[in-house]
């Protein structure tokens, strides 16, 4: 098992955190396991797709103005 000093949100304070065994078989688990009172963390990076619809462009003042 590998271990990693990570801050535990618990415990309040930097302790060791390991990767349990990993039932599902991948080799890379993104769980770490504080070594003192048990609390999982999720380490994986956090990856956010933002498909928001376009702004409809603003037609400036002097525009509007008929001539």
């Amino acid at each position: 098992m590998s271990e990693r000093e990570m801050r535990c949100v618990i415990c309040d304070g930097d302790m060791m955190f390991e990767v349990p065994p990993c039932s599902d078989g991948h080799d890379d688990c993104p769980e770490m396991v504080c070594t003192r009172c048990g609390a999982a963390e999720v380490v994986a990076p956090i990856v956010v797709h933002w498909y928001g619809a376009a702004r409809p462009r603003k037609i400036a003042p002097r525009q509007r103005q008929a001539a």
